[in-house]
């Protein structure tokens, strides 16, 4: 199936990392602003089957030392096919383009991150079109009903912004569909297993209210997929009985995350960050954390660049919430979920935000309850915990009123002392110590960490 492409392509090199070393070329990720996969339902006689264009330049055009833009347009055609596949689909560019012996392709929809491996250049992998060969073959292959099918790759900075435009209004218009569904209005859930080979004990729970942590999959984008490829890894999942509405405990949700996760995951609340949460794969296109400081969230995005008023960055956060663990106040989430009623809704949903950044603030202001937008700091106002709190009291923000009731609780539980930790299996590392809390909710007077000094040879000091 695969004999004129250079290099292995199969499951055995899903979960490959190309670290910057072994790098070639690296297409899209954090520094490159537009950059996208799109699949697209087009008329029979508008795709041209098998056609594959790059435009822009390619593999063996591009300067190693440089960072490239990054866009994947998949037009597809057939009597059965439905604009409802579209995301499935989009989903399928991750997983089958991370078959190819070293290619790493990491993230989705408008924020994808693509590396080629030098050994994999040196053995003649050198044009994007061997990528397209992949994906022509192996969708097809799973998905008959696809007659027809052309890939185009944008790697043209000018040329990547008209289509950029497109792909990010089609993300919109599914998610606007789908908003307009609540979970009391289905009997049936969606899992997806995608990211399992990456976080193997990972089961997403996909409901109209809250969106996979990727932001690709919706309630809708599930059900078509389900009944297209009714073996494949995104499934049904009966609701059974609501154990626990406010949370969102539902039977079918925890008897479905146990088989799937091999009894790692036993239950699951879907609109809280605490106790149960909803696992964490790794393609999450966010991170709801907490700051026990002021007993509330601060929210990051993935491309956030700077560190956070934790005093951590994305990426420290995320390598600690990722692998399908279920970690007591740090919870992947997607864009979409913060746009829903539902987005820690057991936790006290936006009225428990204390810090976002402001680009994200911005570009969901329309979905923050009025009376809160003044009251959530950015990292325009402040930069430490410290500065968060002041800003919080000033702004008079709801989340103060939990801080006498927390207070009260402790000193009733532990008199003479102050709460300094609180949270789930989440490690701290500085000045060369690494410090694991798990479900911890530490309380003292004073915490003094000195580091202990080699002795001298020979001198007993």
């Amino acid at each position: 199936m695969f004999e004129n492409i250079p290099g292995e392509v199969g499951l055995v090199h899903v979960g490959e990392r190309i670290r910057k070393n072994d790098m070639y070329v690296e297409l899209g990720g954090p520094e490159i602003k537009e950059k996208f996969e799109l699949v697209k339902v087009r008329p029979l006689e508008d795709v041209h089957d098998g056609a594959i264009t790059i435009v822009g330049p390619d593999l063996a055009d591009m300067d190693s030392s440089k960072k490239y833009p990054l866009g994947i347009l998949v037009e597809i055609s057939g009597k059965e096919l439905e604009a409802d596949i579209e995301g499935v689909i989009e989903r399928r560019i991750h997983e089958y383009t991370n078959y190819i012996e070293g290619f790493m392709h990491l993230n989705q929809r408008y924020d994808i991150w693509v590396r080629v491996s030098k050994k994999a250049y040196n053995r003649g992998f050198t044009t994007l079109k061997y990528v397209g060969m992949v994906l022509e073959r192996l969708l097809k292959n799973e998905l008959p009903i696809i007659e027809r099918m052309q890939i185009t790759f944008y790697t043209d900075a000018e040329k990547i912004s008209p289509v950029y435009a497109e792909a990010k209004q089609s993300y919109e218009t599914r998610d606007a569909r789908a908003r307009g569904l609540t979970d009391d209005d289905v009997d049936v859930f969606y899992g997806c297993a995608l990211c399992q080979s990456f976080a193997p004990s990972h089961v997403c729970v996909v409901t109209p209210q809250r969106y996979a942590n990727c932001g690709a999959i919706s309630w809708f984008d599930g059900r078509a997929a389900a009944r297209i490829d009714p073996k494949g890894p995104i499934f049904p999942i009966e609701k059974g009985e609501c154990l626990d509405a406010e949370k969102g405990e539902f039977a079918g949700i925890n008897e479905s995350a146990k088989k799937r996760s091999l009894g790692e995951v036993n239950r699951v609340y879907l609109y809280s960050a605490f106790t149960y949460p909803h696992t964490s794969c790794g393609c999450f296109e966010g991170i709801a954390f907490y700051i026990p400081e002021v007993e509330g969230f601060g929210i990051v995005m993935r491309g956030y660049r700077d560190i956070t008023v934790n005093g951590l960055a994305f990426s420290t956060m995320a390598d600690s919430t990722a692998g399908g663990r279920q970690v007591d106040g740090f919870h992947g989430i997607s864009l979409e979920y913060m746009r829903s009623p539902k987005f820690l809704s057991a936790d006290g949903g936006y009225a428990r935000v204390a810090w976002m950044p402001s680009d994200l603030k911005e570009q969901i202001k329309t979905f923050i309850p009025p009376s809160l937008a003044d009251k959530i700091a950015t990292e325009k106002e402040v930069k430490t915990v410290s500065e968060l709190r002041d800003f919080l009291i000033k702004n008079t923000h709801p989340v103060i009123e939990r801080w006498k009731t927390e207070e009260d609780a402790a000193a009733g539980e532990h008199a003479g002392a102050v709460q300094v930790f609180s949270g789930g299996d989440f490690p701290l590392t500085a000045g060369g110590f690494k410090i694991i809390f798990k479900n911890a909710r530490i309380y003292a007077d004073k915490v003094v960490i000195i580091p202990v000094q080699p002795k001298k040879p020979g001198t007993g000091e």
